[in-house]
């Protein structure tokens, strides 16, 4: 039996009897993050450059189609919805990560998800169970998956959000389906030839393009496979499958991805990580330490000489940009980021706006910050998330204090009480008003008492939110 067929047989047997309270909980906080950020970057450049793509050369059709495009106030065809929907989950490197995935788990499955049930609620609502269930089915595929080919395919190039979310996605979206396991695999081997995305592009608006062709293309191979669509079924383990062309002989072990499937739910082991900074990942160790460091000791830029910081040698290829370019360059500058967070003592989503990254203030400090790989093991705790920094005074004193990871990037060591739905209300808050932020978190945290997805979405279809930009004017049913 193939990978594929056996993570279909895995993903039929996960059903509401199956999640347990933790594995609930997390999957609450996963989806309720994910909204939060895709309303906060639904204004993001990148989100309407996207939807006008997406309308060119349609003949306008004014609000046409059954899902809603967050920020707009607008709906349109399940396909371009999860498209631009995941473009803005992903806009501002908001969303959360999981470790193994080395990548954001959430970004490539809500917006497709909530898509997908939103059309199917035309027929027959889909309840928040549904939805839950789902979630968590496509959350382990995508896991199961990087447990056979990182961290060679991270290292390699690849974006594993992208690849490996596509196939999550697919997995998500096909248990929404209700197709069975030989479906499932059918999904799966059409997905592996949607797999795509380059961590060349980081600090880009291809970044979260990424994202959002991730929820199209799964949704969109779930679709094919309901309807009958050939694939090979075992193009996983092909001598020219997804294994040997993405990560090459030697370099994945096809025996790991199936053991230990959603026993325990890798949603709560090792757990999901809810980020508190709006930058990539790979920063945020060295930026809880600093911020500890400062907190402790009144550090400041005017009694700070230098500050060195070393992050995981894999995260460090993508963030050592001293002189970032662009916003979304900034993102991926552990010296930008540091500087901000000695500055203000905190990374906010204001701080990469356009033109901020030229602040003189900050390029200032940023001169004063050094960047290394840090000499930890390869293996230690999967320790993508590594850092450590030292600062040297004005005075000539050195303080020092390195972390594992980042608070909240384990069940262990979660957010403080409360932190997560601090961080959604002042995303959501964004674009909604207190009382639609109020009821969309609300809804979110009872999502298993919903009978019908389609109630969140309406919280936010009247909120009267982004200027009318000729964007998903033209965007049809027809279309997606």
């Amino acid at each position: 039996m193939g990978v594929a067929r056996e993570l279909g047989e895995k993903v039929v047997g996960l059903d509401w009897a199956t999640v347990d309270d933790e594995a609930l909980h997390w999957a609450k906080v996963g989806i309720l993050d994910i909204i939060g950020v895709t309303l906060a970057g639904a204004p993001e450049d990148c989100v309407r450059i996207a939807a006008n793509a997406m309308a060119t050369g349609r003949p306008t059709s004014g609000d046409d189609g059954p899902a809603m495009v967050f920020g707009f106030g607008r709906r349109t065809g399940v396909l371009d919805a999860a498209f631009i929907n995941g473009v803005a989950a992903h806009a501002l490197d908001f969303d959360d990560v999981s470790n193994t995935l080395g990548g954001h788990p959430s970004a490539p499955l809500v917006p497709a998800l909530i898509a997908l049930g939103e059309e199917m609620g035309t027929v027959a609502p889909v309840s928040g169970r549904d939805l839950i269930v789902a979630y968590l089915a496509g959350f382990e595929t995508e896991c199961a998956i990087a447990r056979g080919v990182n961290f060679h395919h991270y290292e390699k190039g690849w974006h594993p959000t992208a690849t490996l979310g596509t196939l999550g996605a697919a997995a998500a979206c096909a248990k929404l389906l209700g197709l069975d396991a030989d479906g499932i695999a059918l999904a799966l081997g059409l997905a592996v030839s949607f797999s795509s995305g380059l961590k060349a592009n980081f600090g880009t608006m291809t970044k979260p393009l990424h994202i959002g062709q991730t929820n199209r293309n799964g949704l969109l191979a779930a679709l094919l496979a309901r309807d009958g669509f050939t694939a090979n079924r075992d193009s996983f383990e092909h001598p020219q499958g997804f294994f040997e062309v993405f990560d090459g002989a030697g370099n994945y072990d096809a025996e790991r991805v199936v053991p230990g499937f959603a026993d325990p739910f890798n949603i709560v082991e090792p757990g999901l990580a809810i980020k508190r900074h709006p930058c990539c990942g790979s920063t945020h160790s060295a930026i809880d330490a600093l911020l500890e460091l400062r907190h402790r000791h009144g550090l400041g830029p005017k009694n700070v000489d230098h500050i060195l910081s070393w992050t995981h040698a894999r995260g460090l290829t993508h963030t050592f940009r001293p002189d970032p370019k662009s916003a979304l360059d900034a993102k991926f500058s552990v010296q930008y980021v540091l500087a901000r967070a000695l500055m203000h003592g905190q990374v906010k989503i204001e701080h990469f706006n356009a033109g901020a990254y030229n602040d003189a203030d900050a390029r200032a400090v940023m001169a004063r910050i050094t960047a290394e790989p840090h000499p930890a093991p390869e293996d230690i705790s999967e320790g993508l998330f590594i850092g450590e920094v030292k600062v040297t005074t004005a005075s000539g004193t050195v303080y020092s204090l390195a972390l594992e990871n980042p608070v909240g990037y384990s069940s262990a060591n979660p957010l403080p009480a409360g932190a997560v739905r601090d961080k959604f209300n002042d995303c959501a808050g964004r674009l909604l008003t207190a009382d639609k932020v109020a009821a969309l978190g609300d809804a979110v945290e009872a999502l298993e008492t919903l009978e019908d997805i389609r109630a969140l979405t309406e919280i936010v279809a009247d909120a009267g939110l982004l200027e009318e930009t000729g964007a998903l004017a033209s965007l049809s049913t027809a279309a997606g």
